[in-house]
């Protein structure tokens, strides 16, 4: 309930930006290093690089600095997960094998509110921003994974970030998702049919913006 009352909060606060702010549109690219975080410490997930690529939209209000931006990307994320159990013996290692549990693809909607640090003498060259908000991302990859397990439709995740607009036209950025739902679900009822997954993950982007 408290995740979707943010996200309404979000969505009504970005609907609410005056029409007098300045729009501009761009396009994305970047690179994911995803470390899959559990909330037992059973499953030890090593990180490996991902990307990710698409379109983005930036609005911000004269003056303040106050806006958001939001972006429509294709992500492919990578994750070389081992599963075991507290002892180290292996839950599944069918699962642990499983292309489809390592690799999902992506078309994910990240909107984040965005502050912009206007700084005396060297702004009209390089201005620092902020970003936070919700990012949703729609699976595009198989669900299953084994007899077991089945990747989830639907990840939703909340940004963190940091990052830097040059002469105007290139904005680099790095962030951190914070994820809030389960990336997989258990079918069966195996030694680990608790075990729960959620996504962490760095992006490291650079757009240029038109």
């Amino acid at each position: 309930m408290k995740l979707f009352k943010s996200i309404l909060v979000a969505v009504a606060i970005v609907v609410a930006l005056p029409l007098s702010a300045q729009v501009r549109f761009g396009v994305k690219l970047g690179t994911e290093v995803n470390s899959m975080h559990f909330d037992k410490s059973v499953l030890d997930g090593s990180n490996r690089a991902g990307f990710c690529g698409g379109l983005m939209l930036d609005a911000t209000l004269p003056i303040v600095g106050i806006g958001f931006d939001a972006s429509l990307m294709y992500v492919h994320r990578v994750n070389g997960t081992k599963v075991q159990g507290s002892d180290g013996s292996v839950v599944d290692s069918d699962l642990a094998g499983k292309t489809n549990f390592k690799n999902r693809d992506y078309i994910e909607l990240p909107i984040n509110f965005k502050y912009r640090l206007g700084l005396p003498l060297i702004g009209k060259v390089a201005t620092p921003f902020v970003t936070t908000g919700p990012s949703f991302a729609f699976l595009v990859s198989k669900k299953a994974i084994s007899e077991a397990y089945e990747n989830k439709a639907v990840d939703v995740a909340w940004n963190f970030g940091i990052g830097v607009e040059v002469l105007s036209r290139v904005q680099i950025a790095a962030s951190y998702g914070l994820g809030m739902t389960n990336t997989f679900k258990t079918l069966s009822n195996i030694e680990a049919a608790k075990i729960e997954g959620k996504n962490n993950y760095w992006t490291i982007t650079a757009a240029w913006m038109f």
